[in-house]
């Protein structure tokens, strides 16, 4: 009997843990996070672009890697584009724009089959949707209370994944039917968020416009330096890049190892892709507020980036079922204590008036993965094994834990490194 007073009291208690995290976010923080679900509910593309252009175009797994690449090289260019003109016209009118051009954009993937078209069209799509990425990170710490930044980061992730379990888990059944479906869906999804934003966020944009909000300035740079001049902040960015070409292989090597390594059907690797976005909306928040409450941001992202690299350095020794699930499960454990702690310190390490070019150049930094990561891991894969990368992945990735750790204190001021 005592022992189960003492189940229902913990269980009562990481009710309470979980419910607290949500609390004190503004309105305006969960409709971005609303049209950030829908959006990415239908963002089946990414995840079975590889498997579609090796299985259904059969193209080679090493030319498919470099068409992969381009969606990077857009990432690049949209990100820089976004910060750019964001700081000039507004995050409103950026994400506007992006959404709705995206729509056409997704509908003419299918009608190029060639290697040379497809590259194009990724290209050009990326471009379009990846302004989108530093213009919503402004939106939330503009609509958040400085000391929620972190949680309506996490807010909005949570959103991210909870699309993302449900667009892979549907897009594996549609393109075992036709591929067509994903990109015809993807662009339904692009039209709905943005009515949805335009419609919610009109109105208040012209009101934030008259009275802009003051974010608390808890920064060790003067506002007016650019990014590109802040020494600190782009060594910071280059650990975030190395970490992002070892993570961001969720969606180009790792699901061709499950595919062609580990035997598993599209609609198997839709589901452990699901089961990935389902785990992260169960347990970010939670274990956002964790860390915030326990942890430095410096061991935060130490401790994530090395769950990270185990993850993938245990798929080395065995592909059964049970290992790739716990493979999953700590990816996701490592991805929820770093992907929203690094864009919270670079909320803190920019500006007033410069988020959107801080927030652009992080996301060049996290876009230049796209391109190296498609290409680096489907050659080496290709020529030495998915043993050698996965073990080689989680090598690197504990030396980007240890940069993280001591860059991190030295970037920021010492009063900002406890959340």
């Amino acid at each position: 009997m005592p022992y189960l007073v003492f189940q229902k009291n913990n269980i009562v208690k990481l009710i309470s843990i979980y419910t607290s995290s949500f609390k004190g976010l503004s309105e305006e923080s969960w409709m971005l996070a609303l049209v950030m679900l829908i959006n990415r509910a239908g963002s089946m593309v990414l995840p079975f672009l590889g498997v579609y252009m090796t299985g259904y175009l059969h193209f080679s797994i090493e030319n498919s890697g470099i068409i992969l690449s381009f969606f990077g090289i857009g990432s690049v260019l949209g990100s820089w584009l976004g910060g750019l003109i964001t700081d000039k016209i507004g995050e409103y009118r950026v994400q506007s724009l992006s959404l709705l051009l995206s729509v056409p954009l997704f509908c003419l993937i299918p009608l190029f089959k060639t290697e040379a078209g497809l590259a194009a069209i990724i290209l050009i799509q990326s471009i379009v949707s990846e302004t989108f990425r530093p213009a919503n990170s402004v939106a939330i710490t503009k609509y958040a209370k400085p000391e929620n930044i972190t949680r309506a980061f996490s807010l909005n992730r949570m959103a991210v994944n909870l699309g993302f379990s449900i667009g892979p888990a549907l897009g594996g059944i549609l393109s075992a039917i036709s591929y067509e479906f994903l990109f015809f869906t993807n662009a339904l999804a692009a039209l709905l968020a943005g009515l949805m934003y335009i419609r919610f966020f009109g109105k208040r944009n012209k009101q934030a416009s008259l009275k802009p909000k003051k974010v608390k300035e808890a920064v060790a740079v003067r506002k007016e330096n650019s990014p590109y001049r802040d020494g600190k902040f782009l060594l910071y960015s280059f650990f975030c890049m190395l970490f992002s070409i070892c993570f961001f292989q969720l969606f180009s090597t790792l699901t061709i190892f499950y595919k062609d390594t580990a035997h598993l059907s599209q609609q198997s690797i839709g589901y452990i892709l699901g089961y990935s976005g389902f785990l992260i909306v169960l347990l970010e928040m939670g274990f956002v507020q964790v860390a915030e409450k326990y942890f430095s941001l410096a061991f935060t992202l130490f401790i994530g980036t090395v769950l990270c690299g185990i993850s993938y350095a245990m798929l080395a020794f065995d592909y059964s079922i049970l290992t790739l699930v716990v493979s999953m499960t700590l990816l996701c454990i490592g991805e929820i204590w770093t992907l929203p702690f690094i864009s919270t310190i670079t909320a803190l390490r920019s500006g007033e008036n410069n988020k959107g070019a801080y927030m652009g150049l992080n996301g060049i930094s996290v876009a230049l993965a796209f391109i190296i990561t498609p290409y680096v891991g489907t050659m080496t894969a290709d020529r030495f094994g998915f043993n050698m990368l996965w073990i080689g992945t989680g090598l690197v990735a504990v030396a980007i834990a240890a940069g993280f750790y001591f860059v991190i204190p030295w970037m920021l001021k010492k009063r900002e490194i406890k959340s």
